[in-house]
């Protein structure tokens, strides 16, 4: 309840009057009562692969307005493999990938393999076991999945490189690329692999212990800068994303950037000890985080011609 505590007093700084409503499944018909002018929308669901559309679905259909993306585009970024696609048909570069819920008896390419959930967020189901050396570890990994998670693996050839975080605000060819984050991966402990895991992200960078993990603005040239702003205003707009979102960015082994995750509902943790990226880029601009929620608004009340 913190964040959305947090949402809220943001947003009655504004003088906006917020009623909170539960994500559950008596939402559409508070909805239908409540009727309100523009929802701010950071419901993630609760089952199945299409869980984060479930309230742009329903608001929809209500006509209300909402922040964020809408239900198809929330649904594809949901579903990795999907998403991977229609960028490969715009030519943005994503490593190389399959799917599978059974283990294979081999595969194309070289190793290592980086395999996660086709549907998960948050680094779930992500671990150090996720980048694998060979095909036993990679069916383990397979397996593993399927069984936890009881839905196909992802399997991408792993991208050796550094990696990025973008905050994006904004809609169309006005879109914002915020300072870009690095993820400092040197400081993932030595016996780890070196991508921001499950492991990595809950056990050891805490709010009491935290890892001095993000650099932001991250020390990089102006050519990749351009880079990595370049494929994700392509990438944010290819998939008709809407408001805000962030787009993560590993290089591959010739340094070129390449679209990892794209997340159409970012975490906005609003303590700053917190490492939550979206804010911490917002603040590098100038905004606080209740300035960082009214923009969001704003852009959303832009495109209703709300204003």
């Amino acid at each position: 309840m913190e964040t959305i505590d947090a949402i809220k007093y943001a947003l009655e700084l504004e003088g906006n009057e917020v009623e909170l409503i539960e994500a559950d499944e008596d939402a559409f018909y508070k909805l239908k009562n409540y009727k309100p002018d523009l929802v701010f929308n950071v419901a993630e669901g609760f089952y199945g692969a299409s869980r984060e559309s479930q309230i742009p679905s329903m608001l929809e259909m209500l006509n209300i307005p909402f922040t964020g993306s809408d239900s198809i585009s929330i649904g594809i970024c949901h579903d990795k493999s999907r998403c991977k696609e229609i960028l490969s048909y715009y030519k943005i570069p994503n490593a190389p990938f399959l799917i599978s819920r059974n283990t294979l008896n081999n595969i194309k390419g070289d190793f290592p393999k980086f395999v996660k959930p086709l549907h998960e967020g948050s680094s779930k189901g992500i671990y150090n076991s996720s980048v694998v050396n060979n095909l036993l570890e990679l069916n383990n990994e397979i397996e593993r999945i399927s069984n936890s998670y009881n839905q196909p693996a992802l399997i991408e050839d792993f991208l050796p490189g550094r990696e990025f975080t973008v905050a994006m605000l904004g809609n169309g060819e006005n879109v914002r690329v915020l300072p870009v984050i690095e993820i400092n991966l040197d400081e993932v402990p030595d016996d780890f692999n070196k991508i921001y895991s499950y492991e990595v992200k809950w056990f050891f960078d805490t709010r009491e212990n935290q890892l001095d993990i993000f650099k932001c603005p991250a020390d990089i040239n102006k050519e990749l800068y351009l880079e990595i702003e370049n494929i994700c205003k392509r990438a944010f707009n290819c998939l008709r994303l809407k408001d805000w979102s962030r787009i993560d960015v590993r290089l591959d082994k010739n340094g070129v950037p390449n679209i990892v995750e794209i997340n159409p509902l970012p975490g906005i943790l609003p303590d700053p000890a917190d490492n939550s990226c979206f804010p911490k880029a917002a603040r590098e601009i100038g905004l606080n985080y209740n300035q960082m929620i009214n923009a969001v608004l704003n852009e959303a009340k832009k495109r209703y011609n709300l204003e």
